[in-house]
């Protein structure tokens, strides 16, 4: 079983929350979402694993058991076009759970008019697999969100 936590702090608000219909419709697969503290941070790996997928608004760490973990910084943050993002990482590096990996700032992403909610997503996972799932509550980074069998 994996455990995936928290790449943010935040609150946890759940998929359905989401406001993007492909998030929060779990079609990119199940898992939960994190409305973030306003303030600069750094995004951290939610697994122990490698980076496969790097953006400055989205990462994908996959697991040894070959899960892979995506982790949305913000909704349309794409249309920054890096802006106000900084990567701390490379494709194709081993990351830590809770190594950082984006630095980024909430409060700007929400200044341009973009939601700095976060999903954290279970990439082609079956909706029944995963368990514990975080949909509430205050949550720091480094703490589980949910576990995935």
């Amino acid at each position: 079983m994996t455990t995936v936590t928290s790449p943010l702090a935040g609150r946890a608000i759940g998929l359905a929350a989401v406001p993007d219909p492909v998030f929060s419709g779990a079609m990119v697969g199940p898992g939960t979402a994190i409305d973030p503290v306003r303030e600069p941070s750094e995004a951290v790996s939610p697994v122990d694993g490698v980076v496969v997928s790097l953006h400055p608004h989205a990462f994908v760490v996959v697991d040894a058991a070959g899960h892979g973990v995506l982790t949305h910084l913000g909704i349309d943050t794409v249309q920054l076009n890096g802006e106000g993002f900084e990567l701390l990482v490379n494709k194709g590096d081993t990351v830590q759970r809770g190594q950082a990996v984006v630095r980024w700032n909430p409060a700007l992403v929400e200044e341009a008019g973009k939601s700095p909610v976060c999903p954290v997503v279970a990439l082609e996972a079956a909706a029944d697999s995963l368990g514990e799932v975080r949909e509430d509550g205050d949550i720091k980074a480094g703490e589980t969100l949910f576990s995935w069998q």
